[in-house]
């Protein structure tokens, strides 16, 4: 059976990467676990595989625990598609997006393909290079609802700043004009009149 050797990269942190050795027959899903067992991340929440271009151009998804609104639309699970029926290229490729509630990105690109060994276990973490980024704890973070949507406000500063301009100062933003027919007096006659 061939073996399809993946390096798995943060899009956002290039220097920190795993190769995973996965069989031929395995199926996404099983990538998907493997992903996390060498990152050391919560597998069981919502994400997708894309497959991809050279440029990283999502193509078709391939979903972990899809919405209710992708199942209708008639997107592919992990848990049924082998990762064989979309490896078409020797360098193929897949976008990742793991957690659409707090996203990771990673690319996903196969960099050979080995024969299997009877002395190795599959799936197997051939190499492994950096310090993955903490995972943020969903506790943390909890998803919001309707109401606490209508209290954002209440988090808001209560001061008058906004953008480092405090609303209480003087400014006369068009020094030297002066309205016709009064001296002296700017534009300040003209912001009374509002």
């Amino acid at each position: 059976m061939a073996i399809y050797r993946f390096r798995v990269t943060f899009e956002d942190y290039e220097d920190v990467y795993r190769e995973i050795d996965m069989p031929s027959k395995a199926t996404f899903l099983e990538l998907h676990q493997a992903i996390h067992n060498a990152t050391g991340y919560t597998p069981n929440v919502s994400s997708s595989f894309y497959v991809s271009n050279d440029q990283w151009k999502k193509g078709t998804e391939i979903a972990f625990l899809p919405t209710e609104r992708k199942q209708s639309n008639g997107v592919l699970e992990m848990e049924g598609i082998r990762l064989s029926k979309f490896i078409d290229d020797p360098h193929q490729k897949f976008y990742y997006v793991y957690n659409f509630d707090r996203p990771y990105d990673f690319h996903v690109e196969l960099i050979k393909i080995l024969k299997e060994e009877d002395s190795k276990e599959y799936p197997l973490v051939s190499k492994t290079v950096g310090t993955v980024p903490k995972q943020v704890a969903a506790a943390n973070f909890p998803l919001s609802t309707a109401d606490e949507e209508d209290d954002e406000d209440e988090d808001l500063p209560t001061d008058d700043t906004e953008y480092g301009v405090d609303e209480d100062e003087d400014f006369d933003l068009f020094d030297g004009e002066e309205e016709e027919g009064e001296e002296g007096e700017g534009t300040r006659g003209a912001e009374d009149e509002y």
